[in-house]
């Protein structure tokens, strides 16, 4: 099942970005090595639980309409005992997706991403960026390109406590890619003093300032490429900048634990669903199974848009789709036959 949804996956995906790898001249190896092979380690580990449960709902749907479970339930063994194999096999791939989530995807994203930069993702463009940094270090500026590299109207303003110290501003300003730093063009600065003011100003300034545009302009797909003490340390850097887009951040973080756990509840929706022999057949229970699939991935749409926009915990805003599919596959399972 798993083969079938990423092969399918990856001919929707090459029909989208071939011209896009000609056109830059990607290599045959880099395709398949660095992009296509941990595009399928990404993809089917994050739908992994939503492909379990369509595989569990194609064998069981195949043994009931050949008549296999009713034997099995007629010799005396409960409905319960039948799904002591399915919830091994499920607590063996959650330990796998938990692992793989926390500690391998974050290596095997940073490979597909530096490619997807590399051959084929559009540019960054931030416009009113705003925040705090450690040390009372407040910066803003007007808009960044990073087709250009070019930060516009940058401003920033050093703090000691509750009286500034310095000012800094400048028409544009280019950062050295991977460092520290600064090329201000039409630059003003203006140093505050307990009695004077120093004020500079000048066409152009090679200097070093204490961050890189990448701490200020990044995709949020970046996260993906942090393990788990990565993200947490971003995390809290992030909320003390005032960033808006924490709330994003963490949603990543929690979803690493919440969706491999779907696997149980998603595992017991499928048995109890797919367990009655159907006079349609074998169809109509996968049928069924991408009915619920929808609704769970709407389900989480629905609270991730809800956490990013309204303010719902991020917490709740994970495990509220497991909350209820546990709570669904639960009153499947009391109907299941037995």
């Amino acid at each position: 099942m798993l083969g079938i949804v990423m092969l399918f996956s990856m001919v929707f995906d090459i029909s989208e970005r071939l011209s896009e790898f000609i056109e830059n001249k990607a290599e045959l190896g880099d395709i398949l090595f660095k992009y296509y092979l941990n595009f399928i380690v990404y993809y089917g580990n994050t739908f992994s639980s939503l492909i379990v449960f369509l595989s569990v709902i194609w064998f069981t749907a195949k043994m009931a309409q050949e008549s296999e479970i009713i034997p099995i339930l007629f010799s005396g063994k409960s409905f319960v005992r039948m799904l002591y194999p399915y919830f091994i096999a499920s607590t063996i791939l959650v330990i796998i997706s938990f692992t793989m989530n926390h500690f391998i995807l974050p290596l095997s994203n940073k490979t597909r991403l530096d490619f997807e930069e590399q051959f084929y993702r559009d540019r960054i463009f931030v416009e009113n960026y705003h925040a705090e940094f450690p040390g009372q270090k407040i910066i803003y500026f007007k808009s960044y390109n990073s087709d250009e590299n070019i930060v516009v109207d940058l401003r920033l303003e050093q703090w000691d406590k509750s009286k500034p110290k310095v000012f800094i501003s400048a028409k544009t300003a280019v950062n050295e890619k991977g460092t520290k730093k600064w090329t201000l063009n039409n630059y003003f600065i203006r140093k505050i003093g307990a009695i004077n003011d120093s004020i500079v100003t000048g066409a152009k300034l090679d200097t070093v300032l204490t961050f890189k545009v990448s701490d200020m302009a990044m995709r949020d797909n970046q996260v993906e490429t942090m393990t788990y003490s990565e993200l947490k340390h971003f995390i809290e850097v992030e909320k003390r900048k005032g960033n808006p887009e924490v709330p994003l951040f963490e949603l990543k973080l929690h979803e690493r634990s919440s969706l491999p756990f779907a696997t149980y509840f998603l595992t017991l929706m499928g048995v109890s669903v797919s367990s009655r022999k159907k006079r349609g057949g074998i169809g109509i229970n996968i049928a069924i199974g991408l009915l619920f699939v929808f609704i769970y991935i709407f389900t989480m749409q629905v609270t991730s848009v809800s956490a990013e926009k309204i303010g719902l915990h991020p917490v709740l805003a994970v495990w509220i789709p497991n909350i209820l599919f546990g709570l669904l596959g639960y009153i499947m399972y009391r109907f299941a036959p037995k």
